[in-house]
């Protein structure tokens, strides 16, 4: 076997992203929120690295030069200490604790704003599985093994209380001493002693029967009909085929109808959705537009009054530069202020872009600000980065997990950015804004004789706009906008 070396030369186009870019991309991507949590991490694992909160910036001076004049006067009183390996690295440790913890002595009387949103913040409620399990200890009259097959139940439970699993399935693999008769004995009893009712239902019938039997009850009412439409006739009143059950029961519609309304009223289909809290958490927006009533111009703000403002440690940055100090920690000084110099100077340009960027989708969608929804206008990501001279990336990023605030409520900065076509008058129209429409002209409806999505084409072409009957289907769909069979009112 013969080996040979040889050189050759190969031309080609590659793109390395250098780390101070990919930091500079992640720190525009976050936001807000998110932000304040990299600012504290960089805080905590970068000494030299220091804070002036908005509040004190705000209260006195937070120029450059009196930062520097503040940190000079303590490099002038630690001149005098005789600076070796031992003491700096005390140094840089309570530096960095100082940096995690920022504990403010006590008495002072600053308020922590991460603490006050921590302290004011909602417990954690307990799972639906767990306020099951606690009403299912309190239940007594009933033997040890179906108090322990009843947890095995309550374990499959799903979020909107049903339990979908088959008992076949259920009992193939049942802890010791559970037998199926066990399981069989505890389901109804879970059924008809825990609460909500309909809780552990097999389907949507057992639960609606389950819930119709308590109301009955409860309110001493006659509820032969309601049972009757959920017992044999449950999926034509899903389709609303309300003169189809007339026909087959001898009901009137009225009848039908005022079974039907008890049953939304007093029936719930996902009982399990009253036990667990599913409030929405609270949107924090990045930006708020603001209209100056005087001039009638918009004024952009970001919501970074709580951001704090950092800076390099005056005492370390003259360490660094000292040759005095050994080799490896000045090394180790030099390579924290460039990455603090680094983390400062990605802020400063998430700032600056995040503001370009806004003042662009205001021009662009002041119409949407003044007048509502019909008015969005197609905004595409490739005009914005040719208008700000980035890449569409850079964009995308700006725009990603972003909220702005304006006079007409709280939207994801995206859904400013949107495609799509001209109406018949030759106007751009986008997407969003023909949904809207769509929308009005569905509310405005005769609702005994709804419109078809044929009727809904003609309808919007009287408005100026043309679209095929399948997307008038599409984004009825994605509205969560049912045919017209399912809305009409009988």
């Amino acid at each position: 076997m013969r080996l040979d070396t040889n050189q050759h030369m190969r031309l080609d186009q590659r793109m390395k992203l250098a780390p101070r870019m990919i930091q500079s991309m992640e720190i525009l991507q976050l936001p807000t929120m998110a932000l304040e949590e990299r600012i504290d991490q960089e805080l905590a694992s970068n000494p030299v690295l220091e804070r002036q909160d908005a509040a004190t910036a705000t209260a006195g001076d937070n120029s450059p030069e009196a930062l520097s004049s503040n940190t000079a006067s303590t490099a002038d009183t630690l001149a005098h200490v005789e600076v070796d390996s031992d003491r700096l690295s005390r140094v840089l440790e309570e530096q960095a604790y100082a940096a995690s913890g920022r504990l403010r002595a006590s008495g002072s009387g600053d308020r922590d704003p991460k603490m006050e949103a921590l302290a004011n913040t909602e417990a954690r409620s307990d799972s639906l599985q767990e306020q099951l399990h606690a009403q299912w200890g309190l239940v007594d009259g009933i033997s040890e093994s179906v108090r322990l097959a009843g947890d095995v139940l309550i374990d499959y439970v799903d979020d909107e209380g049903y339990i979908r699993e088959s008992i076949d399935h259920i009992c193939h693999d049942l802890p010791p001493g559970i037998r199926r008769p066990d399981i069989e004995a505890a389901w109804p009893v879970l059924q008809r002693r825990l609460e909500p009712a309909g809780i552990c239902a097999r389907n949507l019938q057992e639960c609606l029967l389950l819930q119709l039997d308590l109301r009955h009850r409860e309110l001493d009412v006659d509820v032969k009909i309601p049972r009757l439409l959920i017992q044999h006739h449950l999926h034509d009143l899903e389709m609303n085929r309300l003169p189809q059950i007339a026909r087959k029961t001898g009901l009137t519609v009225d009848q039908i109808n005022a079974a039907r309304h008890f049953m939304a009223r007093q029936l719930n289909p996902r009982p399990g959705r009253s036990l667990v809290n599913e409030s929405v958490p609270a949107v924090t927006p990045d930006a708020i537009i603001e209209r100056d009533e005087n001039s009638g111009s918009y004024r952009i703000r970001l919501t970074d009054e709580r951001m704090p403002r950092l800076y390099v440690n005056e005492l370390y940055h003259k360490m660094a530069v000292n040759r005095e100090v050994d080799e490896a920690t000045r090394q180790f000084l030099a390579n924290n202020i460039r990455n603090a110099r680094w983390i400062i100077e990605a802020i400063e340009q998430r700032r600056s872009t995040l503001l370009r960027l806004l003042r662009v989708v205001v021009e662009a969608q002041k119409d949407f600000i003044d007048m509502g929804p019909e008015y969005l206008k197609p905004l595409p990501m490739t005009l914005v980065a040719d208008q700000l001279g980035v890449h569409v990336g850079t964009v995308s990023r700006a725009v990603s997990e972003k909220y702005i605030q304006t006079p007409r409520g709280i939207f994801p900065l995206r859904q400013f950015f949107t495609g799509g076509m001209d109406n018949d008058s030759g106007e751009a129209m986008s997407w969003g804004a023909m949904k809207a429409v769509l929308t009005e002209i569905i509310a405005a409806e005769d609702k005994k004789n709804p419109l078809s999505d044929d009727a809904i084409v003609e309808e919007l072409k009287k408005r100026g706009i043309t679209l095929a009957r399948r997307t008038v289907a599409k984004y009825r769909k994605t509205e969560k906008i049912p045919p017209a069979r399912r809305r009409r009112e009988f």
